[in-house]
C-alpha cells in the first residue's frame, strides 16, 4: 500500500502552520434534559478505569484498575481480593502515586468464545498494560528513531482458572504484542472485540506534545505516518495462530497471532492498522445497536475533545487536524502561530481526513472550557433509562487541573443530530459530582445499563468508586402525595 510520502506530509503540516491562532472557539455545552440517578455499587477502589462483562456472563462485571488489579462486582456487590493481581507488573511504570499518571492497567477484552468448550477463546481474556521492558526481547515494535524506550505497553492473554471461575490463572501469560514507549503519556487504552470477532487496540501519537519529539518521525509526526502504529487503531486476530492452522490470514512475524486479511495496510509496514490518524484515544466501544458503530472519544491537546465514528482506512487528522479546526503543530516564523494551537476552522478540509461525527445540531467536539480530556463511554442500550436509549454516554475527567485535576464531568451526546449535553445530576449540590471526583472511564454490562468509574485519588488510593446510571426519580412533593390522595402516605412519612 501507499505509505504517506514526506511531501504530502510536509504539504500538510504546512497547511495547518497557515492558520492563525484561535482561543475558545466553541460555545459551551448546555445542561440537557435527561436526568440520571447515580447509584454507589463499590467504594474504597483506587482509580478504576474500565469495566466490562464476560460473553454470556449477566451476574458479573469485571473492573480494571489502573494499579493493576482485575476486580469483580458479582450480582452488585464488590467481591474481596481479586481476579487478577498485575501490581507487580505495572508498577513500574506507572508511578501510582501521581493522579496525572497515565500508565498502568488500562484495558481488558474477553474472547467471544469465553465461554462455549468448542471455541479456540474458551476460558481466553487479553489485558492491556504498561510494563517494563522485558529482558528477554525487545518490544514488537520498538519506539520510532532509535528513541530510548523506558517502558513498553503490550496486550496479553490469559486463561480463567478451570478451578475457579473468578481467578485468572496468572501462569497462562502468553504475550502477544507490544510497543515501546519514550513518552509517559498518550497510552491509548480500551481494548475491545469488534462484531468482526476480531481484536481491536487504539494506540497513542507516541507522546509529549505536537506530535513531536524524540520518537515522533519527521516530517509530519506519527499519527499521519503508516511506518508505525502510533496514533493508529489496530486490528489483529490475537489467538494462537497454533490453534487455527486453516485461516486465511497471515502469521505476525513473531508467530503470536495473526493479521486480518482485510486490513487496509495489510501490503504495508504496519499490516495491523486498520485506521489512523488520532493523538490519544483513550477509550472507544462498539454500539451493541444494530449498527455496531465504533465510536471512540479522542483527547485533544489544548484546545479541542473530540468524538469519531472509525472505519476501515479511515483518516481522523491529527495532527494536522485537532477536531474540525486546522492545527499549528509546529511553531511558524518568528514563534507566530504558536506549536500547539488550533487556527481556522475547516470543517471537510483537508478532503482525505474524517472529521468528527456531525449532525444537523452540529459536530461532536467541544473546547477546554468544557473540560481538559475527554473519556470515552458507551452507547446505551440498557433499559432502565428509555429516553438515553441510542445516546453516547461519556465524560470528562476534570474541569479544574490547579493545584489538582478536579470536578469531573457527565455528558451525552446524540450521534444522529451531532449535539452533547450534560447529565442533570438532581442528588448531588448544584447538581455536579461531589468531591472533586475525576471520571476516568464508564463500564456497561450484560443488559446494557452503565457504570461511570470515577476517582478524588491517585492509583495508590482509596476514593476510587463506581456508580450505576439509574432514572432519576424526584421525591414526591406534597402537594403530589395530597393530590393522590396519600394523606395517610404523607403522615407515614412525617413520621421517619
Amino acid at each position: 500500500m501507499n505509505l504517506r510520502t514526506p511531501a504530502i506530509a510536509a504539504a500538510l503540516a504546512s497547511l495547518a502552520l497557515a492558520a492563525p491562532m484561535v482561543a475558545a472557539p466553541l460555545s459551551p455545552i448546555p445542561k440537557g434534559t435527561i436526568a440520571v440517578q447515580l447509584d454507589t455499587v463499590a467504594t474504597g477502589m483506587a482509580a478504576p478505569d474500565y469495566a466490562i462483562n464476560a460473553p454470556g456472563d449477566s451476574s458479573r462485571l469485571f473492573v480494571v484498575e489502573q494499579n493493576g488489579l482485575l476486580r469483580i462486582i458479582q450480582n452488585g456487590t464488590l467481591l474481596p481480593g481479586s481476579a487478577l493481581d498485575l501490581q507487580s507488573k505495572v508498577q513500574p511504570p506507572l508511578n501510582a502515586g501521581s493522579a496525572n499518571d497515565e500508565r498502568g492497567f488500562l484495558g481488558l477484552a474477553f474472547h467471544p468464545g469465553f465461554n462455549d468448550p468448542a471455541s479456540v477463546g474458551f476460558r481466553t481474556l487479553y489485558t492491556y498494560t504498561s510494563e517494563p521492558l522485558s529482558a528477554a526481547a525487545g518490544p514488537t515494535y520498538p519506539a520510532p528513531n532509535g528513541a530510548t524506550q523506558g517502558y513498553r505497553n503490550l496486550i496479553s492473554e490469559y486463561k480463567m482458572s478451570a478451578a475457579d471461575p473468578n481467578v485468572v490463572d496468572a501462569s497462562t501469560r502468553r504475550e502477544i504484542i507490544s510497543f515501546g514507549k519514550n513518552a509517559n503519556n498518550h497510552n491509548g487504552g480500551t481494548l475491545a472485540y469488534g462484531p468482526d470477532g476480531y481484536l481491536y487496540l487504539a494506540t497513542g501519537d507516541g507522546g509529549n506534545a505536537n506530535d513531536f519529539g524524540p520518537s515522533h518521525i519527521e516530517p509530519g509526526g506519527n499519527a499521519q505516518n503508516l511506518t508505525t502504529p502510533l496514533g493508529k487503531m489496530l486490528r489483529i486476530d490475537p489467538v494462537n495462530p497454533s490453534l487455527t492452522p486453516g485461516s486465511a490470514n497471515a502469521t505476525s512475524a513473531n508467530g503470536q497471532y495473526r493479521i486480518p486479511a482485510d486490513n487496509p495496510f495489510v501490503g504495508g509496514q504496519v499490516p495491523e492498522i486498520y485506521a489512523y490518524g488520532l493523538r490519544n484515544p483513550y477509550r472507544y466501544a462498539f454500539d451493541r445497536g444494530g449498527s455496531h458503530d465504533l465510536i471512540l472519544a479522542d483527547v485533544g491537546q489544548n484546545t479541542i475533545e473530540e468524538i469519531d465514528k472509525i472505519v476501515k482506512g479511515g483518516n481522523y487528522g491529527w495532527s494536522v487536524k485537532e477536531g474540525t479546526f486546522l492545527f499549528n503543530r509546529l511553531a511558524g516564523p518568528g514563534g507566530v502561530p504558536a506549536a500547539g494551537t488550533v487556527g481556522a476552522n475547516s470543517p471537510g478540509s483537508p478532503a482525505n481526513m474524517i472529521d468528527p461525527i456531525s449532525g444537523p445540531g452540529g459536530t461532536l467536539q467541544y473546547d477546554h472550557s468544557d473540560g481538559i480530556s475527554i473519556t470515552g463511554g458507551f452507547v446505551y442500550r440498557g433499559t432502565a433509562i428509555p429516553e438515553l436509549v441510542g445516546k453516547y454516554v461519556f465524560g470528562d475527567l476534570a474541569l479544574r487541573t490547579q493545584p489538582q485535576r478536579a470536578d469531573g464531568r457527565l455528558f451525552y451526546a446524540d450521534l444522529q443530530q451531532g449535539t452533547i449535553n450534560e447529565f442533570l445530576l438532581p442528588q448531588f449540590a448544584a447538581g455536579v459530582l461531589p468531591n472533586g471526583l475525576t471520571v476516568h472511564g464508564f463500564g456497561q454490562d450484560a443488559a446494557g445499563e452503565l457504570y461511570a468509574l470515577v476517582t478524588n485519588t491517585p492509583s495508590n488510593g482509596t476514593g476510587g468508586i463506581v456508580y450505576k446510571f439509574s432514572a432519576f426519580v424526584p421525591e414526591p412533593t406534597t402537594a403530589m402525595l395530597l393530590g393522590l390522595g396519600g394523606v395517610a402516605l404523607l403522615k407515614r412519612r412525617s413520621r421517619r
